[in-house]
């Protein structure tokens, strides 16, 4: 008698596929298609022609994207009317300021085909991302302030939701100041000011950076209030701070390095005073959150040495430069604050 009967591949084939759906919706992202429909709903046919899509595909593409909860559909296939979900409506958009799509469409451009060489990657410990064709694409990007722009626009759309959860579930207004080390575009430092008006924040990161934040503090109406700092964060000394904070910056990083940030941060705080990181924290057990899992696969496709780390590896590092207490608070989805008190 067969002990398997009640086991199902159905998990295994739904993820050993799932590249399927995953690539249809980041060809929608790429087409436009969420920010066409945000403005209006329109036939499958108005759809077809806008888009250019090819008759043999319009049906296929647009039904499997009502059934992957992405459009919702009136009536009969192409000849019935679509319209986004609401969820998709929000976040993609790119009309909106809640639009996430950006980290998205670089996934598409880039990570997408990089991914297909993970084997390689897990055989030899080596980055399989430009780096592999002799090219820095970091460097070209920090070389460019229009790129540069727009790659930072494209990280904050997936930080703006751990930010807001931060600003809630940790009480800034027990501190004067915060300095935000990576600040890259200033996003924590406005989510910050927007909540917490007695706070004095900085915003930290290359010089390269400076320019772009600083037209976005100024936009928000918060150049009084938010200093754009400029620096390298392993070169130059931190701002001082009651808080220093840092967001998906450990993981980009080595071991050396990782414990040389959380020393500076350390460094730069007084007594009393608190470091925040902000990352897709491993589970101690590591079996639970899986994103944080496939960032840390990422980070390795990515860099080669960088990688994302538990609650428990995070509070190792902190005592081990002098940090008392250590605290995990989860924010958003798979990510979370790991705190060290000074």
């Amino acid at each position: 008698m067969s002990t398997h009967g009640q086991i199902d591949p159905g998990r295994i084939m739904q993820l050993g596929t799932g590249f399927f759906a995953t690539k249809t919706l980041l060809s929608a992202i790429e087409l436009g298609l969420f920010t066409s429909l945000a403005k209006e709903p329109k036939s499958g046919s108005a759809l077809q022609a806008e888009l250019g899509l090819h008759p043999r595909a319009t049906a296929d593409f647009l039904d499997a994207l009502v059934a992957l909860g992405f459009l919702e559909r009136d009536g009969k296939s192409v000849s019935g009317t679509y319209k986004n979900a609401p969820d998709v409506d929000l976040f993609l958009d790119r009309n909106k300021r809640s639009y996430v799509g950006g980290i998205l469409e670089m996934c598409n451009r880039r990570l997408y085909g990089y991914w297909q060489n993970l084997t390689e990657g897990l055989k030899t410990g080596q980055p399989q991302n430009e780096i592999k064709a002799g090219e820095d694409f970091f460097a070209k990007i920090y070389g460019d302030e229009e790129k540069l722009e727009g790659f930072l626009h494209a990280m904050s759309g997936i930080q703006v939701g751990p930010f807001m959860a931060l600003s809630e579930k940790f009480d800034f207004s027990k501190y004067q100041t915060v300095a935000d080390v990576g600040g890259a575009g200033g996003a924590l430092s406005l989510v910050l000011a927007a909540k917490y008006p007695a706070l004095a924040l900085t915003t930290f990161d290359l010089p390269q950076v400076a320019p772009i934040a600083k037209r976005n503090v100024s936009a928000a109406g918060q150049s009084e209030r938010i200093d754009v700092a400029s620096g390298n964060f392993f070169e130059d000394a931190l701002p001082k701070a009651d808080v220093i904070t840092m967001g998906n910056v450990l993981h980009d990083w080595p071991l050396e390095q990782k414990l040389a940030l959380v020393k500076a941060a350390y460094d730069a705080l007084p007594s009393g005073g608190a470091f925040i990181a902000i990352e897709n924290v491993i589970d101690d057990e590591r079996r639970q959150n899986a994103f944080g899992l496939l960032m840390s696969l990422n980070m390795l496709i990515e860099t080669g040495t960088g990688f994302d780390y538990t609650g428990a590896d995070f509070a190792g590092w902190a005592k081990q430069v002098g940090f008392k207490d250590v605290a995990i608070v989860p924010l958003a989805g798979p990510t979370s604050a790991a705190i060290a008190y000074k």
